[in-house]
C-alpha cells in the first residue's frame, strides 16, 4: 500500500474545466482576456504610483504591493492554466502541486493583510489626521509590509508541508484547475483530521485578523464620518473608502466561503466558480475599482499619457 501511495504520489491529474470540453478554446480566449487585463491593469497601476511623486504617500505604497501581490497571485495559477486548456494531458507533479499551493496561498494571504493595513491606513488618515504623517511613515509602512510576508509565508509553509505529507491512494485527480487545500484534502486517502484542524483554526486566524482589523477601522471611521456636520464633507470622506471597501468584500466573500469549513462540503462545480471569483476577478477588477473615482490616479494617468505622447 505504501508503495502504491508514493507511486501515485508522482502526479496529479488537474480535472477543473475537463467537464466542459467542447468549451476548451472559448474558455482559453476568456481566461487570456482576464489576465492581460490584470497585468496590464495592474502594471499600469504600479507604474502610475512609482512615477508620480504626488502618490508617495502610504496608501499608494501599499497599492503599489497590492497590484505587484495580484499579479504574482493570478500567475500562479492561470498560466497553467491556459496550457491546460489547450492540451490533452493536463497534469502536474506532486513537487509543482506543492510549490504551486505554497505560493498560490503566500500571495493570497497577502492580498488579505495588505487589506488589513490599508484599512488601518484609512482610520488613521481619517480619525487621526494630526498623527498620520507621524505614525504611517515610510519605515513604518515597509516595516507594516515585510512583516505580513513573514507571517503568510510561515503560513503558507505549514499548509504545504501537512499536504506533502499525506497519501493519495485512491486517485490522483484533482477536481480543480490548480492545486488547492480543499480539494487536496478530499484526494487524500490518509487521515486529514489534523490537516482540517490546522485549515480551520489558523487559516480562520490569519483570515480575520485582517478582516477584525478592517471592521474596527471602519467602526470608527463611520462613527467620525457621521458626526461630520456638512455633507459635502461626509460624502467625500466615504468615497476615500469606497474603493478599498469593494475590493474587500470581493475578496473576503469567496475566500471565506471556500476555506472555513470541513472539506466534505467541497462542491466542485461551486468551488471552482468561487476560486474563479477571488483568485482572478477581484485581481482583475482591483485597477479599475482603485482608479475609476481616484481623481489623483486618473490625474497621474493623464500626466503620464501626455508625457508618452510628448516621446512620440
Amino acid at each position: 500500500m505504501e508503495k502504491r501511495n508514493q507511486s501515485s504520489a508522482t502526479e496529479f491529474l488537474l480535472l477543473g474545466f475537463s467537464s466542459h470540453p467542447d468549451q476548451q478554446i472559448l474558455l482559453f480566449f476568456v481566461f487570456l482576456t482576464m489576465y492581460t487585463i490584470i497585468l496590464l491593469g495592474n502594471l499600469t497601476i504600479f507604474f502610475i504610483i512609482r512615477m508620480d511623486s504626488r502618490l508617495h504617500t502610504p496608501m499608494y505604497f501599499f497599492l503599489s504591493i497590492l497590484a505587484c501581490v495580484d499579479i504574482c497571485f493570478t500567475s500562479m495559477t492561470l498560466p497553467k492554466l491556459l496550457i491546460d486548456l489547450l492540451s490533452v494531458k493536463k497534469t502536474i507533479s506532486f513537487s509543482a502541486c506543492i510549490t504551486q499551493l505554497h505560493f498560490f496561498l503566500s500571495f493570497g494571504n497577502m492580498d488579505s493583510f495588505l487589506l488589513g493595513i490599508m484599512g488601518f491606513d484609512r482610520y488613521m488618515a481619517i480619525c487621526h489626521p494630526l498623527h498620520y504623517t507621524r505614525v504611517m511613515r515610510q519605515r513604518v509602512c515597509v516595516l507594516l509590509g515585510l512583516c505580513s510576508w513573514v507571517i503568510v509565508s510561515l503560513h503558507s509553509s505549514v499548509h504545504s508541508v501537512l499536504a506533502s505529507k499525506l497519501y493519495y491512494c485512491d486517485s490522483n485527480e484533482i477536481h480543480h484547475y490548480f492545486c488547492d487545500i480543499p480539494p487536496l484534502l478530499k484526494l487524500s486517502c490518509s487521515d486529514t483530521t489534523i490537516n482540517e484542524l490546522v485549515l480551520f483554526t489558523e487559516t480562520t486566524v490569519i483570515l480575520l485578523i485582517p478582516l477584525l482589523c478592517i471592521l474596527i477601522s471602519y467602526g470608527r471611521i463611520t462613527s467620525v464620518i457621521l458626526k461630520i456636520k456638512s455633507s459635502d464633507g461626509r460624502k467625500k470622506a466615504f468615497s476615500t473608502c469606497f474603493s478599498h471597501l469593494t475590493s474587500t468584500v470581493l475578496f473576503y466573500g469567496p475566500v471565506l466561503f471556500t476555506y472555513i469549513r470541513p472539506s466534505s462540503a467541497y462542491s466542485l462545480d461551486n468551488d471552482i466558480g468561487i476560486s474563479v471569483m477571488y483568485s482572478m476577478v477581484t485581481s482583475m477588477l482591483n485597477p479599475f475599482v482603485y482608479s475609476i473615482r481616484n481623481n489623483d490616479v486618473k490625474d497621474a494617468f493623464r500626466k503620464l499619457k501626455a508625457k508618452m505622447q510628448g516621446h512620440q
